[in-house]
């Protein structure tokens, strides 16, 4: 199986380039192997943060004895909205989460030097294996039992995730658990409000709807912010063995529930409206995968969470993704990317609010 073939490597994007000499000169002593221009080739599937590998040669270099790989990240270009893209949060957890949480990728270095690649970066070890996206590879296809297997994959991986103690690993001030879904219900209506290309009238009614319905949170639990299958590396052999857990530029101390609220808002199933499918970006909706009641069920036994007010943390997910998806779409609108991929992002938001509308029941 060919690395490109999920996990694809690309020449940098023209307008997305960093200067390679300009990374080697300042990474050079500050990571092992780190000795002079590496060559560097951008992942081509990510949709915000750029995400380059950075491959040092061996002392004759030839690419076939490359001893040394990193992963560098940075924000996309352009102005990007506060609190987000923050590789100095990612770089904060990565460089302490993988002692508790194996699927964690360690990070090893951070710069705010904007003079390096354009904006603050991280440097992280490379893990090897596939991404799935919204279509299953090939050789998975047609395997009711494996994508079973693969679902409870990544349910377990999320509950697993809320067990891990943040204050054993120092992490007990990355942010503010105390009214955490509040902020976070107006912090995204803010977003939406600086990022918006037209009114959406069903944006404003669940922006009340949720107000109205703030839940006490179970528990205070490090919540990833963006937990979905596209999020993960899973085995190229097995792919319902998970490699690694990715983007974690959203990581805060919060209420579990919405991360999970964030996966049943990707979890498409076969019976859904055209407007809550309109975005898949799992294939979950293929026979064999859990359906969202049953994803409850499981995460609720491994993890004792009671769930009996879940259905507010699916419309916020989706609502929220919704917010995501426009800010995504804004940097095209402005000028600030020329990334085609995101044309139809701005009715894909639209189709999403109207998703999150059906949910609530409005």
């Amino acid at each position: 199986m060919g690395e490109g073939t999920f996990v694809e490597l690309i020449p940098m994007r023209p307008d997305e380039r960093i200067d390679p000499e300009k990374v080697g000169t300042h990474l050079e002593g500050r990571l092992p192997g780190a000795r002079g221009t590496p060559e560097v080739l951008q992942f081509g599937s990510g949709k915000a943060n750029l995400t380059y590998l950075l491959r040092y040669p061996a002392g004759d270099g030839s690419k076939e004895d490359a001893v040394m790989e990193y992963v560098l990240r940075r924000p996309p270009l352009g102005p990007v909205a506060p609190k987000s893209h923050d590789m100095r949060r990612e770089y904060t957890v990565l460089s302490k989460l993988y002692r508790a949480y194996p699927l964690a990728p360690r990070a090893y270095y951070f710069s705010d030097d904007p003079g390096v690649v354009g904006a603050p970066f991280l440097v992280m070890e490379r893990r090897r294996g596939i991404v799935i996206h919204a279509q299953l590879p090939a050789e998975f296809q047609g395997r009711p039992a494996l994508n079973r297997r693969i679902g409870e994959m990544v349910v377990d991986g999320l509950a697993d995730l809320h067990t891990v103690d943040p204050h054993a690993l120092s992490l007990s001030d990355l942010g503010r658990p105390d009214g955490f879904m509040e902020r976070q219900v107006k912090g995204w209506a803010g977003r939406w409000e600086a990022s918006k290309t037209e009114d959406v009238p069903h944006f404003n009614a669940l922006h009340a709807w949720l107000m109205e319905r703030l839940p006490q949170p179970p528990r205070v639990s490090l919540v990833h912010n963006d937990y979905k299958l596209d999020n993960m590396m899973v085995d190229a052999r097995d792919p319902a063995t998970p490699i690694a857990v990715f983007d974690w530029d959203m990581c805060t101390l919060g209420d579990p529930l919405a991360d999970l609220g964030t996966l049943l808002g990707y979890w498409t199933e076969a019976a859904d409206s055209p407007q809550r499918k309109a975005f898949a970006v799992m294939p979950t909706d293929l026979p064999g995968f859990p359906t969202r009641q049953e994803v409850v069920a499981r995460y609720g036994a491994r993890s004792g969470i009671d769930l009996s007010h879940i259905r507010f943390y699916e419309v916020f997910a989706i609502w929220k993704t919704a917010v995501v998806i426009q800010q995504i779409y804004v940097r095209l609108h402005r000028g600030q990317t020329r990334d085609e991929r995101f044309r139809t992002y701005g009715q894909r938001a639209v189709s999403l609010i109207e998703s999150a509308r059906q949910v609530a029941g409005l």
